[in-house]
């Protein structure tokens, strides 16, 4: 079997092809390169280092949607040149892809899906370069489709999932999913489905955590409107552990995404559901609170083995103008581990950011992030919080140039635990 990054590899050369050889495809991308200043490298609170970095990388996009492969691909590569001794240099990918082949029409498709990034391996630690590592979960398979009848409908999925992480080594693992669904079109906007997941997972280093299966059974309601859709599941979930344990636990979802007019927009969504790191990963790529560099950024999901029941509230807003953009987005989530609880977690943040052009060739952007984090068990007690500004002055169609300012803090109640970190930037950008 090849190796995940091998994988990866083979997923850009699928859609490298495919943005070939398809008139429908439309790949784009963005390169960049300039200096960071970064008074506190090493995030740390008795041994600041200050360090120029010269940050250079390539932002890219696929989109293909032909009658016989749909491909989608958001990614960066980027490199960090820490100048001198004491951090070495690093390089790190970031991709979220999915390429669907039909191979019988309305019979027959083969999916892969990529998810790479880069999560700390410690989230008890600062996120200094010594904490980071690089992420990749592949999920691959058949989906077979069938008819029942007028109104009802199916189909049957079977994936090959691998997980790998470059340091934590208790998160690579092999998975094996199996899925079955029956769908019951109610009528032209609402739909009735029946669900049933089996996971098989295999750890290549389970000292930490056994074994387990995973089987869901649930419904699922969904209505999709010009302006609305929804959607509500309920269920059951349960854990069986090799040599351990079974675990059970009701399972619920509730999703609702409203384009309440054509600048406003609204998302909510609920889960109450067991989840691994793996899990998140995949169903929340995007999910970060921090970055390094220009475009790479770091997510906050502890990178192991364990299980752990997962309720989650989010919720976001989005205001869109020719000249002005604003999003919010609250976030409340609780984890409870299954077999080490040492870090269940309860946070409340929320995540924000705006942009408004201030002449045609001159926009200025803000953000602000935070979150409080309560580890019950170990007593701990963290506040984090990231915000900065920038400017992009566009210098022609294709060119530009980047400033930006922005500081990093943590207050820990755990001693020596806290940080700040300032970072200013500056760099030119070329569009396709």
């Amino acid at each position: 079997m090849p190796s995940p990054t091998k994988l990866a590899g083979a997923v850009m050369l699928i859609l490298g092809l495919a943005s070939g050889k398809a008139a429908a495809a439309q790949f784009d991308y963005t390169l960049y390169s300039g200096l960071e200043r970064n008074d506190n490298v090493n995030e740390s609170a008795t041994n600041q280092i200050g360090k120029n970095i010269l940050d250079s990388g390539v932002s890219f996009s696929l989109a293909q949607a032909g009658s016989t492969l749909q491909a989608n691909a958001a990614g960066d590569l980027e490199y960090l040149d820490y100048f001198g001794k004491g951090i070495k240099n690093q390089l790190f990918g970031q991709l979220n892809g999915n390429a669907n082949w039909v191979v019988l029409p309305q019979r027959l498709d083969m999916t892969i899906q990529d998810y790479a990034g880069v999560q700390p391996v410690s989230t008890l630690t600062s996120n200094a370069p010594s904490n980071l590592q690089q992420t990749n979960v592949v999920a691959l398979g058949p989906t077979l489709y069938f008819r029942l009848g007028e109104t009802l409908h199916g189909q049957g999925e079977l994936r090959y999932i691998n997980s790998y992480a470059s340091k934590a080594s208790d998160f690579n693992s092999s998975r094996g999913q199996a899925a079955l669904r029956l769908f019951k079109d109610l009528d032209p906007t609402d739909q009735l489905s029946a669900n049933v997941e089996d996971q098989h997972v295999d750890f290549q280093n389970n000292t930490s955590s056994p074994n387990y299966d995973r089987v869901q059974a649930f419904a699922r309601y969904d209505r999709k409107l010009t302006n609305l859709d929804l959607g509500v599941a309920l269920g059951w979930s349960q854990i069986d552990f090799t040599h351990g344990p079974t675990k059970s636990t009701p399972l619920g979802l509730l999703s609702v995404n409203w384009q309440a007019t054509p600048r406003n927009s609204f998302t909510f969504l609920a889960e109450h559901e067991y989840a691994d790191a793996a899990d998140d990963l995949m169903a929340q790529p995007n999910q970060y609170f921090t970055n390094i560099g220009n475009n790479i950024n770091i997510g906050d999901t502890e990178v192991n083995s364990d299980v752990y029941l997962e309720r989650t509230l989010q919720a976001s807003y989005a205001f869109n103008t020719e000249r002005f953009t604003l999003n919010v987005a609250p976030l409340y989530r609780k984890l409870d581990y299954l077999t080490d609880n040492t870090l269940n977690l309860t946070g409340r943040g929320f995540s924000s950011g705006l942009s408004y052009k201030l002449r045609e060739d001159l926009t200025l952007s803000a953000f602000a992030n935070y979150e409080k984090r309560n580890y019950d068990v170990i007593d701990r007690h963290d506040k984090f919080s990231n915000y900065g500004v920038s400017l992009l002055n566009q210098r022609t169609p294709h060119w530009a140039i980047r400033l930006a300012l922005s500081r990093i803090q943590l207050s820990s109640s755990t001693p020596l635990q806290g940080y700040q970190s300032n970072v200013i930037y500056i760099g030119v950008v070329y569009t396709r």
